[in-house]
């Protein structure tokens, strides 16, 4: 599977990224896939590589480029409850720093980079977000719903809070179809029913599922969350998702 190492220049500097996308050449569409808050690391990387093998260039910029290149803190191969305090402790404020103005005005680079790629195809792009990817996903799909044609977040943070922008209140914007997988704890049911019914009352096609016996995390292969049938049933939404909204397949 080809891979590329990127630069993406960004408003406030130069993003590292990295590109996954099928061997045989030609054009493909284009997936943003946004990392979860530990960061874009090898089980990323092999991620994107799966599913540009599905024949989807995928690009995963390192959303925290501006405390410098992937890795931008040590990360063990494994994440367990013995290290991954000390390790959300040199995260969170990289994750807190990350504003939603940030986030957007990224978001805008990341795409008019993504679509300009010589292998990626004319047409609409899906944007897939882990863990704090996920409200990305979201509030990039709102931003530019001339682009965005499909979101999937899966393990989602921060879909539903208090905030006058909470992305489940941007649902009016959204021309995207939208899956979301849920953890069982990721939100209460009443963040679930105000998820959905914010959704239902935009008129936006969507899904949104509790993966049963799944912990928050349950796709990332090197932390003690992942769960192989979560992870599955993961891409058994998410791949159709993409089919069905990029025209491809």
């Amino acid at each position: 599977m080809p891979t590329e190492n990127l630069q993406i220049p960004t408003a406030d500097g130069s993003a590292d990224a990295f590109a996954a996308f099928p061997e045989h050449g030609g054009q493909h569409p284009g997936v943003l896939l946004y990392m979860d808050a530990i960061g874009l690391r090898p089980v990323l990387k092999e991620m994107a590589r799966e599913l540009a093998a599905h024949g989807y260039y995928v690009l995963v910029p390192n959303l925290f480029y501006r405390y410098g290149p992937a890795p931008v803190v040590e990360v063990p191969e494994f994440i367990g409850q013995e290290n991954r305090v000390e390790l959300f402790g040199q995260l969170m404020p990289m994750v807190d720093a990350l504003t939603p103005e940030l986030a957007l005005r990224d978001a805008e680079a990341y795409l008019a980079f993504l679509t300009s790629r010589p292998e990626v195809s004319a047409g609409p792009v899906g944007v897939v977000g882990y863990c704090m990817g996920g409200g990305l996903a979201m509030r990039t799909a709102a931003a530019h719903p001339e682009l965005v044609a499909a979101v999937a977040g899966f393990h989602p943070g921060g879909l539903v809070t208090d905030a006058p922008d909470s992305p489940h209140r941007l649902a009016p914007k959204l021309t995207a179809e939208v899956h979301l997988g849920l953890a069982e704890h990721d939100l209460t049911p009443e963040g679930i029913a105000e998820l959905g019914q914010a959704l239902d009352a935009a008129g936006v096609d969507h899904s949104c599922e509790v993966y049963p016996g799944t912990l928050h995390g349950f796709t990332m292969a090197d932390t003690a969350a992942f769960d192989p049938d979560g992870t599955q049933r993961h891409w058994d939404r998410l791949l159709p998702l993409l089919a069905r909204t990029l025209g491809h397949g």
